[in-house]
């Protein structure tokens, strides 16, 4: 047990328990309803901004009754109405040129600005999207130049803080740090060469000045600078720059910024070992330091000792997964973390990282297994977990040696369930061969594939999915509720697909697609089918926005009992004589996108789930299906933030789309799509892939990855995305046109596709038929400039 600390009273109490952050769409999806209400037309203004109010007061009310208190800054304030990236910078003004007619006279963006920079607005195209860090959740880029305006320039999130304590809630707001938001951003259109975000150092640290004074004046007695950039280094500019960047930033902030002109300052780092950035954090005036010990180590003595003097934050329950956490070992850890700090300084207990990556409650799931249940930890029950470690700190194991046991049980209990372990996908997994990871040569495969389906240089087709009408979602919830038979249900479908096929053809496209109506979302679907896998009735996260996924729960051995695809891509082959593009998820995909087991490696899992792709692949080719498209848009999605782990991780990822995708013979295409943008860094593993026909994410960021295709010299078919479905604007021809001839200066026209970025299952039918004809007509006429108009 610790020894007690003398606590500095200049500066606020730090609670003993805390969460980095907290789901923000609400347990019932309120975000995304009265978000679309608004987008749509059916609320207005003024509705939104309650909607979004209640929900705020609703989360922080509810924190309070799990445990977490108001008087000394435990509950957090990190709720943004889209994108806590956009929301710094708005705050900073920091708005691209396209779009300085949202800005006010005072440098501030109202909310139809905030959404136009979100989603795009006439014929502006939004701010590019792209992964955050190393998770499921995507935030917007800033666009940064010289001449970018940079300055305090809106108080929204002041203002926030001071609803909350007028409703009598002290809270600790949470705002993206000035590293990891320069970082992050991009150099702006026009930006000289050479030009880095990152150059703009001192007029945003100068804008978080006023910042934080801002909130010193309001009250705040802490605020929540989130640094993750810090534990990767993987950025353009050199690791010895990022480190001298952050000392600038904390002798600023923290040192020349003294109390009380500004609150207390909690630094959190998650997702990571902080490593050589921890020395310098821990010499500043910071006060509080979050460390992520799932995802790092606990740091060495020496560097522990320089902590003296600070309230240092143990992340050690996994705010990623959704399994209980090891209790006894998490305390353990934390007592290692007491013992090793300096005098003066205390220990408290947190997540590893904001739960904005989990579900909100566990005990909701009725539907799961006794084995599997109590297992679960989604947000409400991880806050529980770090209030039974903070009482074990203070008080000893003994207090909460009931707490201890129950979770052990609940870990044992799950090691317990007949999936878990199978011992003839094991033997699959060890037998496989190099033989099995190799197909024959592009140049015989692309010779066999042009000889049997006849397409035209500058091929059109779609990535996989079109809107899902309010009909079939009626329809899935009936059967659900077993309001409707499953004959029925599938008659629903057959009459989407012959629909959808019909729109295929008058549109023009030349290579179609069943339009997967029977998806609820492409790695639910499949995980419903797979053993090894469960599935939740509210497992709600959010994606970006108001996208919301439910990932799986990946627990057991991985096998495949039934063909999944095969019957829906036949039927929509039977009504067509063009060629039909039958759709699954990749394995890296599947893992991903889902919440998976953590007692064996990634690398085996995947394998595991490959083999299962590989079963239908072949089932798809024995049933006449000659184009296959593999989905990775997560490939570099777990691209690991240390360059020293990405080579191993590049090499399982890859193997695994192989043996999902080396059953199929010469005259079978094998098509992936990749999205979210960004992979200069992963070309040589994309080319690894062996894909045929490789789709990518390109029309928000024009297209910017083709020059790296062409210097890495890619030589197989490639899909630039010239259509942005993430936004609800419709690409003119002459826009679509303009990013096609862009194209043809990377690639041979033989080579290019065209295509969307990405599946069309969260848009309408109106904005969807005009793109998609847009989209067609560009084509046609880009192909009709090539030599014999035809490119061959």
């Amino acid at each position: 047990m610790p020894s007690p600390v003398t606590v500095d009273r200049t500066v606020p109490y730090f609670p003993g328990a805390t969460v980095l952050g907290y789901p923000r769409i609400g347990p019932g999806r309120q975000l995304k309803k009265a978000l679309e209400a608004f987008w749509s037309g059916r609320s207005e203004l003024d509705d939104l901004q309650v909607s979004l109010e209640k929900l705020r007061m609703e989360t922080r009310r509810h924190l309070a009754d799990l445990g977490l208190t108001f008087d000394d800054g435990a509950i957090p304030l990190d709720f943004s109405p889209y994108d806590h990236v956009l929301d710094a910078a708005v705050m900073l003004g920091a708005v691209p040129e396209r779009f300085a007619g949202v800005v006010d006279a005072a440098g501030r963006v109202g909310p139809v600005g905030y959404f136009a920079l979100a989603r795009g607005d006439g014929d502006r195209a939004p701010l590019e999207m792209t992964k955050w860090f190393d998770s499921n959740y995507h935030y917007l880029v800033p666009e940064i130049g010289p001449e970018t305006p940079i300055r305090f320039a809106d108080d929204r999130l002041v203002r926030d803080f001071l609803q909350a304590a007028a409703d009598g809630d002290t809270v600790r707001p949470v705002v993206v740090g000035p590293l990891t938001f320069l970082l992050l951003s991009k150099p702006a259109d026009g930006s000289p060469d050479g030009f880095h975000p990152l150059d703009r150092l001192d007029d945003v640290l100068a804008a978080y000045t006023d910042l934080l004074r801002a909130f010193g004046d309001a009250g705040a007695p802490w605020v929540q600078l989130d640094e993750p950039a810090l534990v990767a280094d993987t950025w353009e500019v050199p690791r010895e720059r990022v480190l001298a960047a952050l000392t600038r930033g904390l002798e600023v902030l923290a040192g020349e910024l003294a109390r009380p002109a500004r609150p207390a300052l909690f630094l959190a780092a998650p997702y990571g070992d902080l490593g050589d950035a921890l020395p310098p954090v821990a010499d500043s005036h910071v006060e509080a330091v979050g460390l992520d010990l799932v995802r790092g180590p606990l740091p060495r003595p020496d560097v522990l000792r320089r902590l003296a003097g600070k309230v240092v934050v143990g992340g050690v329950v996994d705010g990623r997964n959704v399994w209980r956490t090891d209790l006894e070992r998490a305390l353990e850890l934390l007592l290692r973390l007491s013992d090793g700090i300096g005098e003066g300084a205390r220990v408290a207990v947190s997540t590893s990282c904001s739960l904005l990556h989990v579900p909100h409650d566990a005990s909701r799931e009725r539907r799961l297994g006794q084995a599997l249940r109590p297992a679960l930890a989604f947000a409400d029950q991880k806050v529980e977990e770090v209030q039974v470690l903070a009482r074990g700190l203070a008080l000893g194991a003994d207090s909460v040696r009931a707490e201890l046991a129950a979770a052990g049980e609940a870990r044992a209990a799950r090691t317990r369930h007949p999936g878990v372990r199978r011992d003839d996908v094991a033997a699959r997994v060890a037998g496989l061969t190099e033989a099995d990871l190799t197909r024959a040569p592009y140049e015989e495969r692309s010779a066999a594939q042009a000889e049997i389906l006849g397409l035209p240089a500058l091929p059109t087709t779609t990535i996989g999915s079109f809107p899902q009408t309010v009909e079939l979602r009626r329809a899935r919830v009936a059967l659900k509720k077993r309001d409707l038979d499953r004959e029925g249900y599938e008659r629903v479908v057959r009459e989407e697909i012959a629909r959808v096929v019909r729109l295929q053809e008058e549109l023009g496209l030349d290579v179609l697609v069943h339009g997967e109506p029977e998806r609820n979302d492409m790695v639910q679907y499949f995980a419903e089918q797979l053993d090894g896998f469960a599935v939740t009735d509210h497992g709600w996260v959010q994606s970006y926005g108001s996208r919301c996924t439910r990932p799986p729960i990946l627990f057991g051995g991985v096998a495949r009992p039934a063909p999944m695809t095969v019957p829906w891509t036949t039927y929509a082959a039977s009504l067509t004589d063009r060629p039909v593009k039958a759709m699954v998820t990749g394995p890296v995909t599947m893992l991903a996108w889902s919440f998976v087991r953590d007692d064996q490696p990634l690398a085996e899992t995947a394998q595991q789930v490959a083999l299962a792709l590989r079963d239908e692949i072949a089932d798809l080719q024995d049933a006449g299906i000659r184009i296959v498209q593999v989905d990775e848009p997560a490939l570099r999605e777990l691209l690991p933030l240390r360059r020293a782990e990405r080579e191993d991780y590049l090499a399982w990822a890859v193997r695994a789309f192989r043996v999902a995708t080396s059953v199929a013979g010469p005259d079978t295409q094998v098509h992936t799509h990749l999205c979210y943008s960004e992979f200069g860094d992963i070309l040589d593993a994309i080319d690894a892939m062996d894909a045929d026909v490789t789709s990518i994410e390109a029309a928000r960021s024009r297209m910017e990855i083709l020059p790296e295709l062409r210097a890495a010299g890619f030589c197989r078919g490639v899909g630039p995305g010239v259509y942005d479905i993430h936004s609800p604007r419709v690409p003119s021809t002459e826009e679509v046109t303009g990013l096609l001839t862009a194209a043809l200066a990377a690639v041979p026209a033989g080579r290019l596709w065209v295509n969307p970025d990405c599946g069309l299952k969260t848009r309408g039918f109106e904005e969807t038929t005009a793109a998609l004809a847009n989209l067609v007509e560009a084509a046609r006429a880009v192909r009709a400039t090539l030599p014999g108009g035809a490119g061959i």
